[in-house]
């Protein structure tokens, strides 16, 4: 192939051509109908489908590697989405490297993240509710803003995670291996676990956090001094 005739994988559309199998590793592809085209053995890692209508593609041998789907993609009847490397809704994340990883706003309900490497990936605004992050690495995770509830933290790795703004209601993070540098400045729910937390290895609660320039005791500190909501039936 003439260097004229190349282009970047990210580039690629989901059309037939005589190059087969298409890599179109990186691209985006969302909400797009995809019909009649030979995804057979196809390169799709990290391309974004969420929102795509498969239901009418090969994608035998196929790899969908940190692909992105959600739950408006469609897939071909009796496809095993869930255990093919690919990112959303119900997939099956145990043990998987996903360092650094971009998954912001990402529908991960009913997702299994047990033993996850997940350090430095961007979960800002993520849906996680009800989630077993059993064990998983979540040092320097971002997940400003994520929806938490019921997630469960035992046995995870919560260094300099960012939790601001995220609603931890009834997550489990009691159990976390460790919390040292977290912050939890305005997230929600933890009320009730604050003291709890607060309780825990002075290593872990006077831990500065270089990005959000707090510690996670003054993070968790702020939640004890917030007046009580009306209506909530406290004096």
């Amino acid at each position: 192939m003439s260097l004229e005739a190349w282009q970047p994988p990210e580039l690629a559309e989901p059309i037939n051509n005589t190059k087969n199998p298409i890599d179109a590793r990186g691209a985006d592809w969302s909400g797009k109908i995809i019909a009649g085209i030979d995804l057979q053995g196809a390169r799709l890692s990290r391309v974004d489908l969420r929102g795509t209508d498969l239901s009418n593609c090969n994608l035998e041998n196929a790899n969908l590697k940190l692909a992105k789907y959600n739950r408006q993609t469609r897939w071909p009847q009796d496809f095993d989405y869930k255990q093919s490397g690919a990112i959303g809704p119900g997939a099956k994340l145990d043990a998987m490297f996903l360092s650094g990883a971009d998954l912001r706003y990402m529908d991960l309900r009913g997702a299994s993240c047990m033993g996850t490497y997940l350090s430095g990936a961007n979960l800002s605004g993520a849906i996680l509710d009800g989630i077993r992050m059993i064990s998983a690495d979540l040092r320097c995770a971002v997940l400003q803003g994520a929806m938490c509830r019921g997630t469960r933290f035992t046995g995870a790795q919560l260094n300099q995670a960012d939790f601001r703004g995220a609603d931890l209601s009834e997550a489990g993070l009691e159990g976390a291996e460790t919390i040292e540098g977290a912050d939890f400045c305005l997230a929600i729910g933890l009320d009730q676990i604050a003291a709890e937390l607060l309780r825990r290895p002075y290593k872990e609660l006077d831990c500065w956090n270089p990005l959000t320039r707090n510690t996670t005791r003054k993070s968790l500190e702020w939640h004890l001094n917030q007046p009580p909501v009306a209506g909530d039936g406290k004096s």
